[in-house]
């Protein structure tokens, strides 16, 4: 029996707003269907060349309530990028809160605007460390 990854599911509350970041993460639209009678959409978003590794957001027309609330219940989505520090950078310039700065030139933590929290992994060896990261304290929670 074989087992094979296909996508990682989370709930979005607001739907440009959470592809926004994606897209900041390098991510793109690869599949979308929504559904009139269950008043929802699917949007299947991959980095390039990726596509057998989606994020799917589900995302609730008529709203969801609880979204986007602190529980814990779902772990992190996690990809490798070829620089983190200037991964990091990037989505702080674009006014994304680095939670966990990657100190160690290796790992970091953002959280999306649903809450997901976001692991980012430098590719290959940890890269040496640099300020401002290297001194830089958590903000929040990863």
């Amino acid at each position: 029996m074989t087992t094979r990854y296909l996508h990682t599911m989370v709930r979005v509350k607001d739907l440009e707003k959470s592809m926004a970041f994606y897209e900041l993460l390098g991510l793109r639209e690869i599949r979308r269907m929504d559904n009139e009678d269950g008043r929802f959409s699917l949007i299947f978003m991959a980095p390039e060349g990726q596509d057998e590794c989606p994020v799917e957001m589900t995302y609730n027309w008529d709203g969801d309530d609880k979204l986007p609330d602190d529980s814990r219940h779902f772990g992190h989505l996690a990809y490798r990028v070829d620089n983190i520090y200037d991964m990091c950078a990037h989505l702080q310039k674009n006014g994304v809160t680095i939670n966990r700065p990657p100190r160690d030139g290796h790992m970091a933590f953002v959280r999306s605007p649903d809450n997901i929290s976001i692991e980012l992994l430098q590719a290959g060896d940890a890269l040496d460390k640099a300020e401002p990261w290297a001194s830089m304290e958590n903000t929040g929670h990863w």
